[in-house]
């Protein structure tokens, strides 16, 4: 199985969308620290033999038109970020001879041969998606990668700087562009910008909702410290709802509270993490993950707003109490910090990151365990005009400070989705995995009791 690049394209907007060179500034969340960082994965298309006309076109032909086209109204991506004169935060420079780099490239192989990437060797699919270095990724900070199979089918890889959007807003622009390759004159969407606006601190500036308690790290900790701890390996759960619901049962007549998938499995996936990394009793491990607050600012924020609308949201605890107390005291943890996601902390986070740039704080340290549900992000809308990706690949594992990211992905629906499943892909360091997949087989078994959760 080999990939060959032929041609790495500077793609321009289709029409000028600005007469002079500007800057556009990015709000205290885009500039989060944590978020110099690129996300990358893949969407997988499988071929349309039989389709009609459909199935004679040129994936890359149509999507670097629908592309250009995209790009009119999201030319942002054509700029390039740069070091703001305040402090560490970026803002972006747009040019009007900026572009959009996107690499065609072709597979020797069918897609069914490596099982839509379900089954295909981990460097092979992350050969199908663009690794720009941290220096190309500032001066580019999107670029895109068709890779056309002998099947006639595709994959679109994207590595997107973190600082542009979050998945939310990338999958916006997605959309946009798969509207412009089905014809659209124009996108169902306006992109809102605004967002130094739009999310600026409060005067004065204050951490109302303790959101220091969290994010108390002095002094640079970047995401490469964490890679220096071992080679990490990328490992697939398939997860069985009814392993979920006896679960979430169990743990309800133990304590009589009703539990979610993400909080009971996060959870579960949490401990045994935890639980296999040696990690010194006495010091405090973290589950974070990405909360929306585009609906819960006051006011909310625009339908169009693409920025990163997201904000990191901390459970705590020392990793003996952690191992120590039930599993649904865990995930009432997990449960009780939900209440951070609401207007006053997500105004707290913007202002605390206004208030401490330069000084480098850097989300809640070590010992953080990042976890993303990918399930319901609305991947299936980006149809192209051959029909949704069956598949989903994550290639990144760089998420809220943590080096050891964990997402919850929807199975891939080749031949129709299979129902009662869902995939976890965890990250992890590779010496801990032979024990990591001891303890999540209690899940499969369903014995809580004598697992001793």
């Amino acid at each position: 199985m080999k990939i060959q690049i032929h041609d790495t394209a500077l793609l321009r907007p289709s029409s000028t969308p600005f007469t002079a060179s500007h800057t556009l500034q990015l709000s205290y969340i885009d500039s989060d620290p944590n978020l110099n960082t690129s996300f990358r994965y893949v969407r997988v298309y499988p071929s349309s033999y039989g389709a009609g006309d459909v199935a004679s076109r040129d994936p890359y032909v149509v999507i670097s038109t629908a592309l250009s086209s995209a790009l009119v109204h999201y030319y942002p991506f054509t700029g390039s970020l740069r070091s703001a004169s305040r402090g560490d935060r970026l803002e972006l420079h747009c040019a009007a001879d900026g572009g959009l780099p996107l690499i065609q490239a072709t597979a020797d192989c069918s897609l069914y041969s490596v099982d839509y990437l379900d089954g295909a060797d981990p460097g092979f699919v992350d050969g199908l998606a663009p690794d720009p270095d941290p220096v190309q990724m500032r001066g580019n900070p999107c670029w895109l990668q068709v890779t056309t199979f002998k099947c006639g089918g595709f994959c679109l890889g994207a590595a997107i700087h973190h600082a542009m959007c979050d998945g939310a807003g990338g999958t916006q622009f997605f959309i946009a562009v798969a509207e412009m390759a089905r014809g659209a004159g124009r996108v169902s969407v306006e992109p809102v910008w605004g967002r130094e606006v739009l999310l600026r601190p409060r005067e004065p500036a204050r951490d109302d909702a303790g959101v220091g308690g969290y994010l108390c790290e002095r002094g640079y900790v970047s995401y490469e410290d964490g890679n220096r701890g071992g080679e990490m390996a990328r490992e697939y759960l398939e997860v069985r709802e009814e392993w979920v619901e006896k679960l979430k049962a169990w743990m309800m007549e133990k304590c009589g509270s009703k539990f979610t998938t993400f909080e009971a499995l996060g959870a579960f996936i949490w401990r045994a993490k935890v639980k296999v990394s040696g990690i010194p009793e006495d010091e405090q491990v973290k589950f974070a993950y990405s909360a929306d607050i585009r609906k819960r600012l006051e006011p909310p924020l625009p339908a169009g707003y693409w920025g990163n609308g997201c904000v990191p949201i901390y459970a705590q605890q020392t990793a003996q109490n952690l191992l120590c107390e039930p599993i649904w005291s865990t995930a009432e943890l997990i449960r009780k910090s939900k209440g951070n996601i609401c207007n006053a902390y997500a105004r707290s986070y913007i202002d605390f990151q206004m208030m401490n740039q330069g000084e480098v704080v850097v989300s809640a340290g070590k010992h953080i365990s990042g976890f993303t549900d990918w399930r319901h992000l609305g991947h299936s809308a980006v149809d192209f005009g051959w029909g949704g990706p069956v598949n989903v690949v994550p290639l990144s594992r760089q998420i809220l400070g943590s080096t050891e990211a964990c997402f919850f992905l929807p199975l891939c629906s080749i031949g129709g989705e299979e129902k009662g499943r869902f995939r976890v892909l965890v990250n992890m360091k590779r010496s801990c995995v032979d024990e990591f997949k001891e303890e999540i087989a209690k899940l499969s078994r369903m014995d809580f009791e004598a697992s001793r959760l």
